[in-house]
């Protein structure tokens, strides 16, 4: 069935907000850490004032306005109801770019990023830099609908990208993600569907090849795996073991969605130690809001449970990647020549971390310019 594609308007009923406002005034707050530092969790202080600013300086519907002035859809895709975020460039050779978001990320952290890439005369680039952006939104999460039976892992989802952009008329496309949407940009990859002519990504999950223990040219690669694999992974392994129990209390507090999603700020973005230093409070509640309005706490968890133990995919077409120097992982490209037969572009940026578009968009303008480029000219 081609099923419709509808222009979608958001607008949270004010009852919603009311009650948001609610919660945060009545909460209770937990014992301070006994800790000066982020390593017990994210200190009271930090999330007090964040938590303030929410009350009674955030605005909700100037979010609610940006999203609805980009352009807003979904479509039914395997039954499921998928949100997604389409700006077309005014160039009409620009190359169509599928960006898919990862946990706890949502399209806010690539809003500083279209309008670079739709009209790049505007911002320092030339008319051969032009992207039409498409940006989904991942089932279970934001304004996409939640799955109701277990199976949507990350190949389902990369079938269902391949269906939204035969959809949308493209027949020539590249596709782009990070954390998660690296998972699933990896598998729409290993498809080779018509019409995907490359892929990049800002985050790579190359597992360490037998010789690395011997290689010197691996050992901090293997140190780092290590360091994350002990001391950042536990909130994985909750959301892949026991999504359901997690989200009781997030579902419920307000307060303890936005920490769950706070300290990752911290401890993933190259933010000296805060936050702040990288995103506005705003930018950060903008997100987070897209977890909390929806109830997505449990359902976007799940993701965890149906692929966390997934294999990295090899991918047999052209594949080009941006390393910034406070990504979870940076492995070598000799592990990454392992799963990828072409890779076309390998840069190590000088600036940013996990939510690479969030945090730095002008590098991150700059790195898909420049991993592209070699597709220019091409039919």
């Amino acid at each position: 069935m081609n099923e419709p594609i509808e222009p979608f308007e958001l607008h949270i009923p004010d009852a919603d907000l009311k009650d948001l406002q609610r919660r945060l005034a009545a909460t209770r707050w937990p014992d301070a850490a006994t800790v000066p530092d982020w390593s017990q969790g994210v200190p009271l202080p930090a999330l007090q004032a964040l938590v303030a600013h929410w009350q009674h300086g955030y605005d909700w519907r100037r979010c609610e306005a940006r999203l609805n002035g980009l352009g807003q859809y979904r479509t039914r895709i395997d039954a499921l109801g998928i949100h997604f975020l389409h700006v077309k460039s005014r160039h009409p050779n620009a190359l169509p770019l599928l960006r898919t978001h990862g946990w706890p990320g949502s399209v806010i952290e690539f809003l500083k990023v279209i309008g670079p890439l739709v009209d790049p005369l505007a911002h320092g680039g030339t008319e051969a830099d032009a992207f039409h952006v498409v940006i989904p939104t991942l089932p279970g999460f934001g304004f996409s609908d939640k799955p109701q039976g277990t199976g949507w892992n990350v190949e389902r989802i990369a079938a269902a990208w391949v269906t939204l952009m035969q959809r949308l008329g493209y027949q020539r496309y590249v596709a782009q993600g990070g954390d998660w949407g690296s998972a699933i940009t990896c598998a729409m990859g290993a498809l080779r569907p018509p019409g995907l002519a490359a892929i990049h990504l800002n985050l790579v999950m190359a597992p360490p090849p037998r010789e690395a223990i011997d290689d010197p040219h691996s050992q901090a690669a293997l140190a780092a795996a290590k360091r994350h694999q002990r001391f950042e992974t536990g909130y994985a392994r909750q959301q892949a073991t026991r999504p359901q129990t997690l989200g009781y209390a997030l579902a419920d507090s307000p307060v303890g969605q936005a920490a769950w999603i706070y300290e990752k700020f911290q401890c993933w973005t190259d933010c000296q130690g805060e936050p702040e230093n990288v995103l506005s409070r705003d930018e950060m509640l903008d997100n987070i809001m897209l977890y909390w309005l929806p109830d997505a706490a449990a359902s976007s968890a799940r993701l965890y449970w149906e692929s966390w133990r997934g294999k990295p995919h090899a991918v047999d077409l052209p594949v080009a990647v941006s390393l910034f120097p406070r990504e979870l992982s940076r492995p070598p490209r000799h592990w990454a020549e392992k799963l990828f037969s072409q890779i076309v572009y390998w840069n190590k940026v000088e600036r940013g971390g996990h939510f690479a578009a969030f945090e730095q968009p002008a590098l991150f303008v700059r790195e898909l310019r420049d991993a592209f480029r070699f597709l220019h000219g091409k039919a």
